[in-house]
């Protein structure tokens, strides 16, 4: 493969992630996870039970409630590697910010990793920033 069609490959992947994110959780519209999970798909989240395979990241979505929303912030990737980091509300004590690992292969994500931690607000933070921003809309100011 040559470096246009890496270039090329890793963008549609961001872009399969940023969909399966915002369209499961903000919509719950799951035919990106039907049509860009493996059928062997792997969860590795520990922190709030996710059960395996598409059936189980879809169950756990779904039984989020209406409010639940998925919001990106940085995304980067390198070949077959995506990661990501976000914002999900509204269906959780406070809002929980993550930094998502997905790797693909053949096209479709086979696995998931995240680290999860509450977000506490700017000024409760000891160096008064913010721990999210959404470089899509721009950068905090520094």
């Amino acid at each position: 493969m040559d470096e246009t069609q890496t270039q090329t490959q890793t963008e549609r992947n961001k872009a399969v992630i940023l969909e399966i994110l915002t369209t499961g959780f903000s919509s719950r519209d799951f035919t990106a996870l039907d049509r860009y999970l493996h059928p062997d798909y792997v969860q590795h989240n520990a922190f709030i039970h996710i059960p395996p395979a598409n059936a189980g990241l879809r169950g756990f979505i779904a039984d989020r409630p209406d409010t639940t929303r998925y919001e990106p912030g940085a995304i980067t990737a390198e070949g077959d590697l995506v990661m990501v980091h976000g914002r999900y509300s509204g269906g959780f004590d406070k809002p929980l910010l993550g930094i998502d690992i997905f790797p693909f292969e053949d096209g479709l994500v086979v696995e998931q990793w995240d680290v999860l931690q509450d977000e506490v607000a700017a000024q409760d933070t000891v160096a008064g920033n913010p721990m999210f921003t959404n470089p899509q809309a721009g950068w905090v100011d520094r």
